[in-house]
């Protein structure tokens, strides 16, 4: 579990939010359980280094506020729409028992203890990120597949995946598929049979010298490319 120091902030104006983003850091809000919403400031350079990792928003954080430590989980990242720096975030409370929508990332591991990746084969990720209905103490970081000793044409879908108690993917009434192990995308070009290749040549072949060549006696005249004029009428 990750943790990340806050301060309570008292701003008014859109100015003051404009200093505390000076100063380094981005305002932010608590909210969720019996308790108040709480509007808090974090450091930016800490919370960039935490939105770098994939599982961001399925991480518990610990956030010490003033001291005072409450685990929660980042909801929405806003990020300025010209120099793309964060500056809000919302942050859930995690209560016990109480069930959340959440994208877990996927996780592969052992790719180097796979068979079909070392012939050739192709990981066709077709869900990066798994959407799960948990109870919030209940999230997991990230849902793992095990590549060791799968081969080409192998897939792996939901069911294939142990999940605890209470947590289920939004997804129901199908067992649909998180990824799978293709052969190689670039497939050798099949070999000409050896008539095909010899008709080949035979065209592309250049004409004999002199033998295949119109003689200059044989070009028509220019006269016999045109009509004769009809005699002039006396």
């Amino acid at each position: 579990m990750n943790s990340l120091d806050a301060t309570i902030r008292n701003n008014k104006t859109k100015g003051e939010l404009s200093i505390i983003r000076k100063e380094g850091n981005v305002p932010a809000i608590v909210y969720g359980g019996k308790d108040n919403n709480e509007n808090i400031s974090i450091s930016k350079k800490t919370l960039k280094s935490l939105v770098e990792k994939d599982n961001f928003y399925s991480n518990i954080i610990s956030l010490n506020i003033n001291g005072k430590s409450q685990n929660v989980l980042p909801r929405e990242v806003i990020y300025h729409i010209l120099s793309d720096e964060p500056i809000h975030v919302d942050f859930q409370r995690v209560v016990p028992g109480v069930k959340i929508r959440i994208d877990v990332p996927v996780q592969f591991i052992n790719q180097e203890k796979s068979p079909g990746l070392k012939k050739g084969g192709v990981l066709n990720i077709v869900r990066r990120k798994v959407e799960l209905r948990c109870p919030s103490e209940k999230i997991p970081e990230s849902l793992i597949i095990d590549l060791d000793g799968v081969d080409i044409g192998e897939s792996f879908k939901i069911s294939s995946i142990k999940l605890e108690q209470d947590v289920v993917p939004t997804i129901q009434g199908r067992d649909f598929v998180i990824a799978t192990l293709a052969a190689p995308t670039v497939m050798k070009e099949p070999e000409k049979p050896a008539e095909a290749e010899a008709a080949a040549e035979g065209a592309n072949a250049a004409p004999a010298e002199g033998g295949d060549k119109p003689a200059e006696g044989d070009k028509p005249a220019e006269s016999d490319k045109k009509e004769a004029a009809p005699a002039e009428k006396k």
